[in-house]
C-alpha cells in the first residue's frame, strides 16, 4: 500500500508519522497522482505546530506542493491522460506517495522543467509571482526589501525582481546565506544579526527607503519593516516564521508615512482556475527563459520528513528543499 506522512496531533517534528495511506480512486473531476517529488515549506510547520488550524482536522497529511505523474483520471477530465506530468500548489495533502486531487488544481509541467524543480517551485514560485506582479507591481527603478532572502521564496523573488529592473535588498542571518542571496539577484544583503536593517536600508538608499517591503518573518521584523518604507510605500506581510505580528493601530500606518499594508495569500490570488494557470505559466516562462534558476539545495526521503522539519525550523536549510517518495 502507498505510504504517507500523517499528523494525528499537534506537536514537534516527532508527530510526523510515516504510515500506510490508501489514496482511494478518483471521482468526477479528479485524478490520481503518483508523486515523484514534494516541496517543503514553512506553512507545513504551521499546520503541524498549531499556528495555522489544520484544514479538515486530524489525521492530517501535510504538504502544499508536489509534482508527479497521472495514474488515473476520473469522469469529466478530458484534458489530462495517464502518464502526463503535473504539478500543483494546494493547502495540504502532498506528503504522500500517491493522492487523489481535483484536476482543476493541477497544471501540466512543460518540457525543460524537471519534476524536482516543479515540486520545489510551485508554491514558492507562484507566491513570488503574485507578490511581484499583482500585490505590488514591481517595475524598473523600484527598490524592494525582502526578508529571509536566502529562503525558498527569496531566492526566486530576488532573481525575478532583478529581472524586472528593481534594486533588490535582502536580509539574512549568516555569511553563507548572504552570499547565496547575492548569487540570486539581490544587490544588497544585510546581516540582521549584526546590523540594524532599518539603518542599513537608509544607508543603501540614501534615505529614500523602499517602495515595497515583503515580509514573511512577522513578529521579529515588525514594526521595523514599516520604517524601511518611503511615504505611500507598501508593506506586504505574507508569512510569520518568527510568530504572528501583534495587533496594532491603523493610525501607525499614518504616522509612518500614509503607508499601505496587506496580508495576501496565494490560495486567494489563485482561487480561480484562470488565475492559477496564468500564474503557473508566468513562472514556467521566467524559469525556461533562464532569468530565474531553480536549484534544489536539500533532499530528504519522505520518511525523514521529521528531520526535514527540524532542519527547516533550525534555519539549517537554504533555498528550496524537496522530499522524495
Amino acid at each position: 500500500m502507498p505510504k504517507a506522512i500523517r499528523i494525528h496531533a499537534h506537536g514537534g517534528p516527532e508527530v510526523l508519522i510515516y504510515e500506510d495511506a490508501d489514496p482511494g480512486q478518483p471521482g468526477a473531476g479528479q485524478i490520481l497522482i503518483r508523486h515523484t517529488a514534494i516541496g517543503l515549506n514553512f506553512i507545513d510547520v504551521y499546520h503541524r505546530s498549531r499556528l495555522y488550524p489544520p484544514p479538515g482536522g486530524f489525521p492530517l497529511i501535510p504538504g502544499g506542493e508536489a509534482a508527479g505523474v497521472v495514474l488515473k483520471i476520473g469522469a469529466d477530465v478530458d484534458w489530462l491522460k495517464p502518464g502526463d506530468r503535473v504539478a500543483y500548489a494546494v493547502n495540504v495533502g502532498a506528503y504522500a506517495e500517491q493522492r487523489v486531487i481535483a484536476a482543476d488544481r493541477v497544471v501540466k509541467v512543460p518540457d525543460g522543467i524537471s519534476d524536482e524543480q516543479a515540486a520545489a517551485m510551485m508554491l514558492k514560485g507562484m507566491t513570488a509571482e503574485y507578490l511581484l506582479r499583482r500585490t505590488f507591481k514591481v517595475k524598473a527603478g523600484d527598490t524592494v526589501l525582502f526578508h529571509a532572502a536566502a529562503g525558498g521564496v527569496g531566492l526566486i523573488l530576488g532573481q525575478w525582481a532583478k529581472h524586472l529592473g528593481a534594486t533588490v535588498i535582502g536580509t539574512a542571518s549568516s555569511a553563507d546565506k548572504i552570499e547565496l542571496a547575492r548569487a540570486h539577484g539581490f544587490d544588497h544583503v544585510i546581516n540582521y544579526k549584526e546590523q540594524d536593517f532599518v539603518a542599513g536600508v537608509a544607508a543603501i538608499t540614501g534615505g529614500r527607503k523602499c517602495d515595497v517591503v515583503y515580509d514573511s518573518v512577522g513578529n521579529d521584523t515588525f514594526p521595523a519593516s514599516l520604517d524601511c518604507l518611503r511615504p505611500l510605500g507598501t508593506f506586504v506581510s505574507f508569512g510569520q516564521s518568527s510568530g504572528p505580528i501583534p495587533p496594532f493601530s491603523m493610525s501607525l500606518l499614518a504616522q509612518k508615512g500614509s503607508l499601505f499594508a496587506t496580508r495576501p495569500t496565494l490560495f486567494v490570488y489563485n482561487a480561480r482556475r484562470e488565475d492559477l494557470v496564468a500564474s503557473a505559466e508566468a513562472l514556467f516562462d521566467v524559469v525556461l527563459s533562464g532569468a530565474v534558476e531553480i536549484k534544489i539545495n536539500q533532499r530528504y526521503a519522505l520518511k525523514d520528513a521529521g528531520r526535514a522539519h527540524s532542519d527547516l525550523e533550525g534555519r539549517r536549510t537554504t533555498g528550496t528543499t524537496v522530499l522524495i517518495p
